[in-house]
């Protein structure tokens, strides 16, 4: 065994004692104060052994890509590829999902006393539209009048706006709902591997796709918002990249900004999508022609919800009151600030930790200086994660992201995947991912 492979492993099992750690000194602390409101800690979520319609199909899609996902993601063409790894992700995703089953596993995860579609049915809030969203703020905090369920108080209200407008062309209710999430949101690989392959190349893209599309982040991608939220990010980023790199700089910087300003109003956190954004345009070789188109794309989704009568600062400091009014009051900022990486560990896995490992180890400031001649594809992957796991920590150490960070931190855990790119014995390595999926989604009934 070569030294390289004994210190990915050794870094695997450093996480895997992370997350022992987490849960153990975490059921301690639940069955002793009762103030981390999560059943199986790290994780929210309870021990409920169970089998569903999905398990044969989600063993079928792990052991396809096992055997032949990094082959083929070597040979197919790129546009083909891109094609398989959109459907290849959705399979994976609905088929853990329907591990619990249709009802609970995707048509009823966006019905619940905390989700969005409880402002639709049975009494739908948002008929008058232009009236809800001048009224938004007033229904923030738990103690204000018809206060907003947890989910919709906690996001800007494009993300509730969404599902209201699904309801709108007749796709109303949580089995479209949970379809939209999953279909979308399995797009974010897709997004990613075209973003690797004109930062950093096709050879490095080709080589992450397999683990994009097996990531045991599809527990929690179907079905939950932030998958959504992931995607439209990581399209965001996708589009930047193509910018800076010269792909059509208007219509590719335009879209980009245009994202971008949809993000900010799917989700208050993901603002933080900037630390990845400018890691984006560091590594491009045109930056400066594409962002006038950049920048007049990002107004137009937040000028026209403040002319709708939206504030978003005044919603973001009202939502900073009512998460320390909830179980963000109770729950130990010095327990969670560590346990959210265990939970991190979970989603991405001991494939993406050795990878991580490997990214630690790569010259980045030689990628920075070589960035404008479009050489040295390993460094340039590296900052690219790196960007993404500064994001995530700065998200970590701000206090507003203690527990539930398995589905929160889906946008920023799937530009970490990337990471696998740079590991060897992929089969073996997919296998771990794929079986760590698996357990979870088998083992533990999950509350997203």
């Amino acid at each position: 065994m070569n030294r390289d492979l004994l210190r990915d492993l050794s870094a695997a099992l450093v996480a895997a004692l992370l997350v022992t750690t987490a849960a153990v000194i975490g059921t301690f602390l639940e069955h002793r104060y009762g103030n981390l409101h999560v059943s199986w800690p790290p994780l929210y979520g309870h021990w409920e052994p169970h089998v569903g319609p999905g398990t044969p199909a989600a063993i079928m899609v792990a052991l396809g890509v096992i055997a032949y996902g990094p082959l083929l993601a070597a040979r197919l063409p790129w546009r083909a590829l891109l094609c398989t790894a959109w459907g290849t992700a959705m399979a994976w995703t609905f088929s853990l999902a329907l591990v619990d089953g249709w009802q609970h596993g995707i048509a009823r995860r966006l019905t619940t006393k905390y989700e969005y579609l409880q402002v639709i049915d049975p009494v739908n809030r948002f008929h008058d539209i232009p009236a809800a969203l001048r009224d938004f703020t007033n229904h923030i905090l738990y103690h204000s009048p018809d206060a907003w369920p947890a989910h919709i108080a906690g996001h800007p209200p494009a993300a509730t706006l969404t599902f209201v407008l699904l309801d709108r062309i007749g796709l109303g209710g949580g089995a479209w709902a949970g379809v939209w999430c999953i279909t979308v949101g399995a797009t974010a690989a897709v997004a990613v591997l075209v973003t690797v392959r004109v930062l950093a190349g096709e050879s490095l893209a080709r080589r992450a796709a397999p683990f994009l599309v097996l990531a045991p982040a599809a527990v929690w991608m179907g079905t939950s918002a932030d998958g959504y939220f992931a995607a439209v990010a990581a399209w965001a980023v996708a589009f930047l990249a193509l910018a800076v790199t010269g792909h059509r700089p208007r219509s590719t910087g335009l879209a980009s900004g245009l994202l971008f300003g949809l993000t900010m109003y799917l989700s208050y956190g993901l603002t933080l999508f900037a630390v990845i954004a400018g890691g984006a345009l560091l590594l491009g070789s045109r930056r400066l022609r594409p962002l006038p188109y950049v920048l007049a794309g990002f107004v137009v989704v937040p000028a026209a919800f403040t002319f709708a009568g939206f504030n978003w600062w005044e919603a973001y400091h009202l939502l900073v009151t009512r998460y320390y009014q909830g179980a963000g009051g109770i729950r130990p900022y010095a327990y969670w600030v560590w346990a959210n990486l265990a939970c991190t560990a979970l989603v991405v896995g001991p494939a993406t930790v050795a990878g991580l490992r490997r990214v630690g180890a790569t010259p980045i400031r030689q990628g920075v200086r070589m960035s404008l001649r479009r050489s040295t594809p390993e460094p340039r992957l590296a900052l690219l994660v790196l960007a993404a796991l500064l994001a995530l920590l700065t998200a970590d150490l701000s206090g507003m992201s203690k527990a539930e960070t398995e589905r929160i931190w889906l946008p920023f855990a799937m530009w970490l995947l990337p990471a696998c790119a740079f590991l060897t014995r992929p089969r073996a390595w997919l296998t771990a991912q794929a079986t760590l999926a698996l357990l979870l989604n088998h083992l533990l009934l999950t509350g997203w």
